[in-house]
């Protein structure tokens, strides 16, 4: 690891032009990703600001009956709150699929966003990576790719966003509030806030340079059977193979977002016009623009069964 200074932010303004003035500046809460990445000298940033101090950490109910999440609250902390796991149990079910206690005691929402991809290449600072050092090339093509992306991936990457959360924040159509350098709030839908590689895998999101997420949104509970299912190659403890969120009304319609087959949490809004017609309709449609490598094919047969055991289970 590289020497830093650091400093304790005073308060989000400060902490967002803190960033926004010096290149080499990182935000660090739990930690639980870039620490890791700092170790292995992916991430080498010269100046750490510390905002653990900003109080955002509170989970309240907003006046339209919806949820406001500060960007500080631990994963454990929301995945067990009485509202989260009432009213929007999808949440709460992601959240504990992911990591292990230890971390999601650490780890905090707007981190869970913001953490990057797993892709072995992108640790491996000995081989190519497009993520790590822009223009160096994509090892993951032509290389071992059983758990890369199979739609939204590009000439440049093929890697798959890790969260567990996000594919629940996509499916519940959250928001992400953040405070930009000159003071001004951003809101953001979680629809537009990740981007897929294209040529700049390295930019994972549309956040400006030192915007700071504050809370994330989420609008009020829309009911219907919210189900969370993980495949994985262990029981714990382990990044999906295929991940598939849904919140099933009883007429059979709903939201469905699967995660562990592209760049950010995949969620093809018209593909829901198929849930009654059953699992088949909706995965062919979710994937439709589909291109996987010969060793992660059976992601799409994956995606389509493990739907089928999420409509299975929302029937009963």
């Amino acid at each position: 690891m590289k020497a830093f200074t650091y400093e304790r932010a005073s308060s989000v303004e400060a902490a967002a032009k803190a960033v926004a003035s010096n290149p080499e500046a990182k935000f660090i809460a739990g930690g639980t990703n870039l620490l890791d990445l700092m170790k292995l000298e992916i991430e080498a940033p010269t100046h750490l600001i510390d905002v653990n101090g900003l109080s955002l950490d509170k989970i309240e109910i907003t006046p339209e009956g919806g949820l406001r999440i500060g960007a500080l609250v631990r994963n454990t902390d929301l995945a067990a709150h009485e509202v989260v796991r009432r009213d929007y149990g999808l949440l709460s079910r992601a959240l504990v699929a992911g990591a292990s206690g230890q971390l999601r005691n650490k780890a905090t929402t707007a981190g869970n966003l913001l953490q990057r991809t797993r892709c072995p290449y992108f640790y491996d600072t000995n081989q190519p990576c497009n993520k790590r050092q822009p223009g160096s090339g994509c090892s993951a093509i032509g290389g071992f790719s059983r758990q890369h992306a199979v739609v939204g991936g590009s000439d440049a990457c093929i890697a798959t966003h890790p969260s567990d959360m996000a594919i629940a924040m996509r499916v519940l159509d959250a928001t992400v509030e953040t405070v930009k350098a000159d003071g001004s709030e951003h809101s953001i839908p979680i629809a537009d806030f990740y981007r897929l590689p294209g040529d700049t895998p390295h930019i994972e999101t549309v956040l400006e340079r030192g915007e700071f997420i504050t809370a994330v949104m989420l609008p009020p509970p829309i009911g219907g059977k919210h189900i969370y299912r993980k495949v994985r190659d262990r029981a714990s403890y382990a990044f999906a193979l295929v991940s598939v969120g849904a919140v099933i009304q009883p007429d059979g319609t709903g939201h469905v977002a699967v995660g562990g087959v592209a760049h950010k949490p995949w969620r093809v809004e018209a593909a829901e016009a198929e849930l009654p017609k059953g699992a088949q309709a909706v995965a062919g449609a979710i994937l439709a623009d589909a291109h996987p490598t010969e060793q992660n094919r059976f992601k799409v047969e994956l995606v389509k069964r493990t739907l089928g055991a999420v409509l299975s289970e929302a029937r009963g």
